[in-house]
């Protein structure tokens, strides 16, 4: 796994409980701020459509045709305006909040708590309050890793003749970002003389830097007590907004660990499996059938909200290499034991290198595996694509 999500939000606005939903993790729960203190980490999937599917037989890494690829998920700790200067838990979320690709956002739809994570009544708060404080405290924090030494960096950049986005990087690398977010915010801000940068160009600059290599997706948490027309509002953001009900999938989820339905994450539906249920029990389980079904396609949201996040924030697509592009198996005879998330657009030779350095270096060619068409090395992989690599690599 080399992709990772982070889970972040004020406090009390379901974070724990979509990470254990999303996950089946054991995690504290509670209705107090900071319940989380140290990152929760654990894995997690993206559901795609396998490919066995249009063979005879199940590839036996999939579940009814459907895959789970794993990714990485964190959910860090709560946070409060100001973090970035020490307040609530200080930079401690920011930290951990580096190593990820993308972030989801967890706001608690129903406005039933506070800026600061403190619960109220329902629609005492305005969720979209809740939007602009984590983008600027995470551009904040940017910005505060960048100034720290900024006139010497200025200085080593115009003596030693270097790149400033080069040097820019470096200084961010630890954040996660890398050279292009920052040749790409610096032609943005249509600035490149940065010794005559200003704090409001820095803030400028580090905002779109944040937009590049930490880009945010909205999980509309609560979605079984908001207010509709708090989602609504939420909904018309020029941003991706996912409806969310992290407390029921988590409930559907627990039901399906213990055999009581037949559920896969994602599903629009599921069937009543256990006829020895309480009256108690059927009558819940009902309940959440009800909400899921009147919910599609969308269902509780959190498998929708990891798979916006990864295909269409991220814009990844799913491949599977092979060694046998006749059987789509490897050397043991394994169907399509691996599926790997890369960037739409790249090639037959760039997944070489994601699958073994030595195989990438003495590259020949690709096989697609359905046509068995021979591909070069700019062959631009397509979403579901079996691919067998050829090189010369032992």
């Amino acid at each position: 796994m080399t992709m990772t999500i982070g889970l972040a939000g004020k406090p009390n606005a379901g974070k724990s409980t979509f990470f254990k939903a999303a996950t089946m993790a054991e995690v504290d729960i509670a209705n107090y701020p900071f319940t989380t203190i140290d990152a929760n980490r654990g894995v997690t999937y993206v559901r795609t459509t396998c490919p066995c599917i249009e063979r005879d037989k199940r590839c036996g890494n999939c579940e009814d045709g459907i895959r789970f690829v794993p990714i990485e998920i964190i959910d860090v700790a709560g946070l409060v305006p100001d973090a970035h200067q020490g307040r609530g838990l200080g930079n401690a979320f920011l930290d951990e909040l580096s190593q990820a690709q993308a972030i989801i956002h967890v706001i608690d739809a129903s406005g039933a708590t506070d800026i600061e994570g403190n619960p109220g009544d329902i629609a005492s708060h305005d969720p979209l309050e809740d939007i602009d404080f984590l983008n600027r405290e995470i551009t904040m924090w940017m910005k505060g890793i960048l100034c720290r030494n900024w006139e010497r960096l200025a200085r080593k950049i115009k003596a030693e003749n270097l790149k400033v986005e080069e040097a820019i990087a470096n200084q961010l690398m630890g954040a996660g970002v890398c050279e292009e977010h920052v040749n790409i915010a610096i032609d943005q801000l249509d600035k490149r003389e940065y010794i005559k940068w200003e704090d409001e160009d820095m803030c400028q600059l580090c905002e779109y830097i944040r937009l590049l290599s930490k880009p945010v997706i909205i999980a509309a948490n609560k979605l079984d007590i908001a207010p509709p027309e708090n989602v609504e509002n939420l909904e018309k953001l020029e941003m991706i907004v996912v409806p969310t009900s992290a407390a029921a999938e988590l409930a559907i989820r627990n039901a399906a660990s213990t055999g009581a339905i037949d559920y896969k994450p994602g599903d629009e539906d599921f069937a009543i499996e256990e006829s020895d249920l309480s009256e108690k029990q059927i009558k819940g389980l009902e309940k959440l059938k009800s909400f899921v079904v009147s919910r599609k396609p969308h269902g509780c949201g959190v498998q929708e909200c990891i798979n916006r996040a990864v295909f269409d924030q991220l814009n990844l697509i799913v491949v599977y290499p092979v060694e046998d592009e006749g059987h789509w198996t490897d050397k043991k005879g394994r169907m399509l034991p691996d599926a790997y998330l890369v960037k739409k657009g790249s090639t037959a030779h760039e997944l070489a290198y994601k699958v073994h350095t030595d195989i990438g270096d003495r590259f020949l060619y690709a096989v697609d595996g359905r046509t068995r068409m021979r591909l070069g090395d700019k062959y631009e992989l397509k979403d579901g694509d079996v691919i067998k690599i050829v090189s010369t690599a032992k």
